[in-house]
Formats: structure tokens, sequence, C-alpha cells
């Protein structure tokens, strides 16, 4: 094993961040034009919390997202996983770290819904096939599914079903750090109310770190410890979310309370877990 393996093998103290971003810059160039997307951008995720990110069209969530992850590199800057900066860390050792839920689910259609669960273990190639399979087993009804399910192929399953396979998948390596994008999109409201309670117990009961984007309010409010608003190509604030709906910024007086304030006081009152 080497060095680097080792150091992302040991979690973090309590008290030390999962992910730390620094003076990140994201750019985009074309033969036409330069566009900045991130500029000098600092984030910090806390050990334990369910940290969500919001913002407009353009402003570089699920890029973010997919920097931590690694399929991304900043054009500067420096994100931190586990302690150990990201591009100083095998591509083995991150992917055994971070766990990440595609917005539509990203399955392999020409895999069974077990063999989409196993696939990353797979690909170690350091397991008995027996033991991948019996691990993928576990995580599939670990998310609500049954082992009937086993050998569906995805366009056999309903949306909901889609995302539990594709949660399982993202949880057969065991990471601590989850990455959610727009986790209840395309779900019917009871599929995405199941959906959230999943997600809140395996949040408890595997002691995950999550960072999500999502535009709903009502997943955003039942899960959210932190909030953190992208806009002005940097994260213009990060808290509770009762604190960041007090900021007077022209997005989040907007997002959180234009058409939706009513709805969101609600949802704030209903869910004392985010406030």
């Amino acid at each position: 094993m080497s060095e680097e393996d080792v150091a992302v093998s040991q979690l973090p103290e309590a008290d030390q961040p999962m992910v730390e971003i620094r003076k990140l810059w994201s750019v985009f160039e074309t033969a036409e034009r330069r566009v900045v997307i991130h500029r000098d951008l600092d984030l910090t995720v806390k050990r334990g919390e369910i940290l969500s990110i919001v913002g407009g069209s353009g402003t570089g969530k699920t890029v973010l997202l997919r920097q931590i992850l690694g399929l991304e590199r900043p054009a500067q800057g420096e994100i931190r996983l586990l302690g150990q900066p990201l591009e100083k860390l095998s591509s083995k050792g991150a992917a055994s770290r971070i766990g990440m839920l595609f917005q539509h689910g990203a399955l392999f259609s020409a895999f069974s819904v077990l063999e989409n669960i196993a696939f990353p273990l797979r690909e170690l190639k350091t397991l008995p096939t027996a033991l991948v399979r019996e691990a993928a087993m576990v995580k599939l009804q670990m998310v609500g599914l049954k082992a009937t399910d086993a050998d569906k192929m995805p366009a056999e399953l309903s949306g909901g079903m889609i995302k539990r396979a594709a949660l399982a998948r993202a949880l057969i390596m065991d990471p601590p750090l989850l990455l959610l994008d727009e986790p209840t999109a395309g779900l019917d409201p009871d599929s995405s109310d199941a959906f959230v309670r999943l997600l809140r117990s395996l949040h408890r009961d595997l002691e995950l770190t999550v960072v999500m984007v999502t535009h709903d309010l009502d997943t955003l409010f039942e899960l959210s410890t932190r909030i953190a608003v992208l806009a002005e190509q940097r994260v213009i604030v990060a808290g509770p979310p009762k604190e960041v709906i007090g900021v007077p910024h022209p997005f989040i007086q907007d997002f959180f309370l234009g058409e939706r304030g009513q709805r969101a006081m609600e949802l704030l009152r209903e869910y004392p877990f985010a406030i």
C-alpha cells in the first residue's frame, strides 16, 4: 500500500474538516472566450454534517461536486480531502473515500441492479467474486430494495428504485463522504419523502458526511445542517438554514423569500433540525 493510500485510509479527528476548499478557481476556455465560474472560492465541510449547496443557474454547483470527486480539476486553488491534498491521493484511495449519487442515477443499462451496485468494488480486483456479490446484496437491502430486485435491469425499475440502486452503488465502498446531485429530482412526492427519510437514516446510522446540491425546499430543510450559497463566483454565506435565510442578498431573498417564502418559513417551523 502506498503512503497516500495509508494516509487517506485514516479518518480525520472529530474536529478536523472532512473537505477544505481554498482559493478555488474554475475556468472554462474555448477558442472564442474564457469563462470564470468560481473565483477564490472557499468552503469547509465539517465532519458529520449535511451541507447543501444552492445557487442560481450557471453558478457551478455540480462542477464543484465533480471537483471534490476528482472528476474535474480546478484551474487554481486547493481541495483537501480528509486532510490530504486531493491531487496527491491515488484514484483508488479517493474512490474509496467518496460516494457519488448522480442526478439521474447513471446506472449502466447493460448491467443488472446487483452488477451496477457491485461495479466499483469489482473493479478493485482484490476480492473474491462471491464476497463482492454478498457485499452488493447487503447494500441493496440497506437502501430498501428487495433481494428479488437484484437481477432486474435498470429499464425495469421505477424512478425511486433507480435512485436507491444508484445510492447503494455510491455506498458500496463504505465511504465516509457522500455527494448528492439533486437526489430527489424527478421523484413524485411520496417517493421523494421516502428517499429523504432513507438518506436521513443512512446519515445517522453510517455516520456519513454529506454534501448535497438541491433546488427542492422540502429536501433542503429536512436534511440540511448547513447551507452554502453560491453567487458572484464564490460562496457568499454558509451557515444554518435560519441564519442563511436572514442574509439580505438578492439571490437569497428571491430563492427563499420570493414566491417560495411562505413555504420556506413553514418548513423551518416543521423541521427544527434545520433551525
